[in-house]
């Protein structure tokens, strides 16, 4: 079986890097996509869906170094679903309950401009990088 989801949207926040007991990088980032349209009674409707990206290895590193909060990427990758099937749901403090989708992204395609419409300059990845590897710890 394979299942594969495409996501473009933009980061939320700078992306957190860490490394596991084993020394592999993970970053990890989230990631809103937007839908707009216009209702029957031609008032404005707006949805945003938010996702939790993780990022390994080489790919973990580039993302670290390159994403900046606002940046608009293309993910491809998989759901990581939780014991359910589902996205993972909580409850927040204020009693309003939440559910977040997981992806573990294997291709991170940098899109729109550099700053990320943050006004911070950032550089490119190096040319030809693709976000391919083989060597993901999984």
């Amino acid at each position: 079986m394979f299942s594969q989801i495409i996501i473009v949207g933009n980061l939320g926040s700078d992306p957190e890097m860490r490394f596991t007991a084993n020394g592999h990088p993970v970053t990890n980032f989230s990631v809103a996509t937007n839908r707009r349209w216009t209702n029957n009674d031609g008032t404005p409707g707006e949805e945003t869906t938010w996702f939790r990206v993780s990022t390994w290895g080489k790919l973990a590193e580039v993302c670290n170094q390159y994403l900046t909060k606002g940046r608009q990427v293309m993910i491809v990758g998989r759901l990581r679903p939780d014991e359910n099937g589902g996205p993972r749901v909580w409850t927040t403090r204020d009693g309003e309950p939440r559910a977040s989708y997981e992806v573990t992204a294997e291709v991170v395609r940098f899109l729109g401009s550099a700053n990320g419409g943050n006004g911070k300059p950032t550089e490119e990845p190096p040319p030809g990088f693709d976000g391919d590897e083989e060597d993901l710890p999984f």
